[in-house]
């Protein structure tokens, strides 16, 4: 067996490669690409024979993503993703300075390996499918998430110079295309005070909007009344930031639907769509995203229980001494923690069941947000056996055990 320690960056890899006992066999910086990969071979081939089998090579590296790590994955050999972190608090074991270099990353990797693969996750072996809803997934939440923070940025710069189109453009939500166009046509007040009521209707109706006419008026009058005002050059200073975050922001909203396109057709194109659809509070975009952080291969996690600790919905307990305590997770996916969390909220409308076992939680004192967390528990164990048993949700078997008689 071979044990190979891999410390990333985006240009070179520094490898070290370790025998059984923990004796370095070589250390190597391996360039990005074709040949890097082609080196790190002929070092598993010098050092490891030629019977060596592939499954024998064990590779420490700190990401699971990269064409290098499934390149890795192609060759047979077995691979585990580390968190940093765990690298930083294993290298404490050396010394205390705090001293940090490549190679000794690298080092401390091939020791990882070594003495507590057992304690580790091998990287999942996720089929391309599943892979691909991953990227278009996160791609299409890191969008949104890119849309509200330029919404922020935008809404601040309104409240110090134009407060009144946040009070026009609030029934239009303020991230919507059409309040975009109506404040690129008029970014200031006394643009704004000039709009017409057939150019808002016009706008309006290019984005289909319904009661046009009545909403047309309600913005006309919100932006013609008196606010306070600043000096021309500072408004105009102003007026040129909004401009480009409306634009910002109008560009964003077509990429995030065009994107999510993309998320529906490969999350429906792969196999566990289905099941993932059947459960309560779960549609294309929300199934797509859980589907993604959890993956598809069948053996990655062994129980519910532990499928339930890597979603983060599952508490943990603090014991020590007369000290008992049980708190929620705060290190998690936080991606699928967010995807969890709004299926749960969802479910308490399309499932009897899960609003029952809430409102159950709830008449135990538990606060909102823990009884929503163990709704997602529930319903993180019932997906996991939905997907080993491959059958579809059924709301009479998921929550029999939790029924009790309703009072009179």
């Amino acid at each position: 067996m071979l044990l190979i320690g891999d410390d990333w960056a985006e240009e070179h890899h520094d490898v070290e490669l370790q025998d059984e006992t923990g004796r370095k066999l070589a250390t190597a910086k391996l360039s990005e690409g074709v040949e890097g990969i082609a080196r790190l071979h002929e070092l598993v081939a010098r050092h490891g024979g030629g019977d060596l089998d592939p499954a024998g090579v064990v590779v420490g590296i700190e990401t699971d993503r990269g064409s290098w790590v499934q390149a890795l994955i192609a060759s047979g050999y077995q691979i585990y993703a580390i968190n940093p972190r765990q690298v930083a608090r294993f290298k404490e074991r050396y010394g205390t300075s705090g001293a940090k270099s490549d190679r000794g990353d690298a080092h401390a990797l091939a020791d990882m390996v070594r003495i507590d693969r057992a304690q580790l996750r091998p990287v999942a072996g996720d089929s391309d499918q599943a892979q691909a809803v991953k990227v278009v997934a996160r791609a299409h939440q890191t969008l949104i998430w890119e849309r509200t923070r330029t919404y922020q940025r935008l809404r601040t710069a309104l409240r110090e110079y134009f407060p009144a189109a946040l009070h026009a453009y609030a029934d239009l939500t303020l991230t919507s295309t059409e309040a975009m166009e109506l404040l690129i046509k008029a970014p200031t007040p006394q643009a704004a005070a000039k709009l017409t009521r057939t150019q808002i209707t016009a706008v309006l109706a290019r984005h289909r909007r319904r009661n046009r006419d009545a909403k047309a008026a309600a913005i006309q009058a919100a932006l013609r009344q008196r606010q306070l005002g600043l000096s021309e050059p500072v408004t105009a200073a102003y007026a040129a930031a909004a401009t480009a975050h409306a634009r910002l922001i109008t560009a964003l909203n077509e990429q995030i639907a065009a994107l999510e396109e993309q998320v529906k057709a490969h999350f429906l194109a792969h196999p566990d769509a289905e099941i993932y659809l059947s459960m309560p509070g779960i549609a294309e975009i929300t199934g797509a995203r859980v589907l993604a952080e959890f993956g598809d291969d069948p053996t990655r996690y062994a129980s519910a229980k532990a499928r339930k600790n890597y979603a983060g919905t599952s508490p943990v307990t603090r014991a020590s001494g007369k000290s008992h305590t049980v708190q929620s997770r705060y290190i998690r996916n936080n991606r699928l923690a967010d995807a969890l969390q709004n299926q749960a909220f969802a479910a308490l409308r399309a499932s009897p069941g899960a609003r029952h076992y809430y409102d159950k939680q709830r008449a135990r004192e538990a606060g909102y947000n823990p009884a929503l967390r163990q709704v997602g528990n529930r319903l993180v164990g019932i997906l996991h056996g939905c997907l080993k048993t491959r059958t579809h949700y059924d709301e009479a078997t998921a929550w029999s055990h939790h029924a009790h008689p309703h009072a009179a």
